[in-house]
């Protein structure tokens, strides 16, 4: 649990586009090892105007890692160990909606998870948890990034279901209709099982998804291309910036644990027994579930 004076410590997982933040001072990368294996690269941290922030290229520095090789596991536990309190997630994705052109942010609310080939949970044989996921991301986080994209006069929309594909391929005609038949709002391929694993770890999460292109369902548009998603990117990447240098200071006013429980939801979360409990495992999560497991 976050204890009361304990000062927010924003972390930034920037997707496609976003591979630095501008304005921090004090600006360094920083190791920091896993026993989950290797994260996609070194945290960059600094300060905005007095706050820690720290910062972690999803696909690694030039893009290195594709969606379904990323060491989600890797990636939430050194954010951790590293002080983060409130993960930013910042993701490139395809609308769903004719009303979400590209350009527009959507502060997502809820996952349809469709990955297949990624380790999901932090825990496992020897040491079984579930937690709740009813509402994968904190409102909290949620109110004070849709005052920063008021104050910044970027077009969003609050609320909306992020669909989350395996990979790397885009989506066929078919899949995409599908998914927008099911109510999706936008497609991605990077924030499951991201969102479940900062649940696992007790830290406030919220997915900004800039829309890139209509995925292919759109007759009026031309199917997905890494060309019209890239021109796109870098118009959303500068937004994404001034959001993150905006969303820092607002975060200051949290003086103790969040109020939507993200930073308990460990509690009454673990099944095995303490005698019957994987002292490996144990040892692993020494900083996603430490609180619970001492």
């Amino acid at each position: 649990m976050v204890q009361a004076g304990t000062p927010p410590v924003l972390g930034v997982i920037g997707g496609s586009g976003v591979y630095d933040i501008d304005g921090l001072e004090n600006k360094r990368w920083v190791t920091i090892e896993s026993p989950f294996g290797k994260p996609s690269d070194d945290l960059m941290m600094g300060e905005l105007d007095g706050r820690t922030v720290v910062f972690l290229p999803r696909h690694g520095r030039g893009h290195r890692v594709p969606p379904s090789e990323l060491n989600f596991r890797a990636n939430i536990d050194v954010l951790k160990r590293a002080g983060v309190t409130e993960i930013l997630s910042v993701s490139a994705v395809g609308s769903l909606k004719e009303h979400l052109p590209p350009g527009t942010f959507v502060v997502v609310d809820q996952f349809i998870d469709r990955t297949f080939a990624r380790t999901k949970s932090f825990f496992g044989t020897g040491l079984v948890a579930h937690v709740a996921l009813g509402h994968p991301v904190c409102s909290r986080l949620g109110d004070a990034i849709e005052e920063c994209l008021k104050d910044l006069d970027i077009k969003y929309q609050r609320g909306g279901t992020y669909m989350v594909m395996e990979g790397p391929q885009f989506s066929t005609m078919a899949e995409s209709e599908l998914y927008r038949s099911w109510g999706c709002d936008v497609i991605g391929m990077t924030n499951m099982p991201e969102a479940k694993l900062a649940r696992e770890a007790e830290m406030c999460y919220a997915t900004v998804a800039m829309v890139t292109d209509y995925d292919c369902w759109h007759k009026e548009h031309d199917h997905v291309t890494v060309d019209a998603v890239i021109k796109v990117l870098l118009a959303n990447a500068d937004k994404a910036r001034a959001l993150v240098k905006s969303l820092a200071p607002r975060l200051a006013d949290r003086t103790g644990s969040c109020h939507r429980g993200c930073h308990t939801a460990l509690d009454n979360a673990i099944m095995t027994a303490p005698d019957k409990r994987d002292p490996e495992l144990v040892r692993k999560l020494d900083a996603v579930a430490g609180r619970v497991l001492a």
